[in-house]
């Protein structure tokens, strides 16, 4: 294994997974983790060590350096194939891989290429302690995982928030002397300080060009709730709410793409909650996922009740438009903003996969 793409400073909890799980390969690995870690059996011991790493943490966003995405690039070998004796570790009773090992096996990956993301130059060890935050998406291509091929994990950073970053793995498994795709998985980890107290910062965030912060991208709106809208039940039509939510999602989608949005999906309106009269809807809508001329909006509906002074979620309203032309790219700062990124991709992409099968249906002869 290639020792530049190694991460230098995984945790203690992290060296023990890592000679747990991995062999053969591995081992250098682990060595160089405790080379450069400087972890100890005694963990007490080795957390009082990670007090002394908060020196190398930044103290201005200014001062981290930029990244790419090959900075962190891992690709690792597990030897189930050349190693028999490493197959008993993930052999399960119908002949095939342990899928839960391979969850434990992605989310140490996980973990390390992280560190090998936010490694301090000078010393090669990071001050920051990683942590699992979510675990986005793992999609199969292969139904059966066989305990008798090598596999292989690669990974990288694919993107990189003030407190969290975005994860990319894939599994291939060796077939016919072919690494032949098993999964994808999307994991997304967040940043804390040496003793996993507080989050701290990854690395600085510059705004890319052609594209816009997310928190630069929303709009809000207020409704007095009149007796006018109730429906026969003596609450707020439910339709009446829809329109408001639609009609500011849209106002959202023009004002960002500058020219006249065009409805394509709405997704997953749930009514989780009546709507009296008198009281005062909120309604705030956000960009959180734009591609080429597409702009995903979430509209959160909220009732606001000035005798108890709570506000209380009613819908969350999913839209996706189509601009006339492409645009800007979105971009979160914050670990919420993020987590309504993903989501937003999330909604998006499912949008796109029925249009596009609805397409198919309609041009079949």
């Amino acid at each position: 294994m290639d020792d530049s793409v190694v991460g230098r400073a995984p945790s203690a909890g992290a060296v023990c997974l890592f000679l747990h799980r991995w062999i053969g390969e591995w081992i250098d690995l682990v060595f160089t983790f405790h080379q450069c870690a400087g972890q100890h059996s005694d963990h007490v011991q080795a957390m009082h060590e990670r007090k002394d790493l908060h020196i190398l943490l930044a103290k201005q966003q200014e001062d981290l350096p930029p990244r790419k995405m090959n900075d962190s690039y891992i690709e690792v070998i597990l030897p189930l194939g050349s190693q028999p004796e490493l197959r008993e570790k993930y052999l399960n009773v119908h002949n095939s891989v342990r899928f839960g090992r391979i969850l434990e096996d992605l989310d140490s990956l996980g973990v390390l290429i992280c560190y090998t993301h936010t490694k301090h130059e000078a010393s090669q060890r990071s001050p920051l302690s990683i942590v699992t935050a979510l675990v986005d998406k793992i999609d199969l291509c292969k139904k059966v995982i066989y305990p008798d091929c090598d596999i292989k994990f690669t990974g990288n950073v694919s993107w990189v928030g003030k407190t969290s970053m975005e994860v990319k793995m894939h599994m291939l498994q060796l077939h016919d002397d072919t690494y032949s795709p098993v999964l994808d998985a999307t994991f997304v980890m967040v940043a804390r300080d040496p003793e996993n107290k507080r989050t701290v910062s990854f690395r600085s965030r510059v705004l890319p060009p052609s594209s816009v912060w997310m928190e630069d991208a929303k709009l809000k709106g207020l409704e007095i709730c009149h007796p006018q809208e109730r429906n026969i039940f003596n609450r707020i039509f439910g339709g009446f709410l829809m329109r408001k939510a639609f009609e500011l999602g849209w106002a959202t989608a023009c004002s960002y793409g500058g020219s006249r949005p065009y409805v394509v999906a709405v997704d997953d309106i749930m009514f989780q909650r009546p709507v009296e009269i008198g009281s005062l809807l909120l309604l705030s809508a956000q960009v959180c996922f734009t591609e080429k001329n597409y702009i995903q909006i979430r509209v959160h509906s909220e009732v606001y009740d000035s005798d108890t002074r709570e506000h209380k979620t009613t819908n969350v309203f999913h839209f996706t438009f189509m601009s006339e032309r492409e645009v800007p790219q979105i971009v979160p700062k914050t670990y919420g903003e993020s987590m309504l990124y993903l989501d937003g991709k999330r909604h998006f992409s499912a949008a796109r996969k029925e249009t596009r099968e609805v397409e198919k249906t309609t041009e079949a002869p």
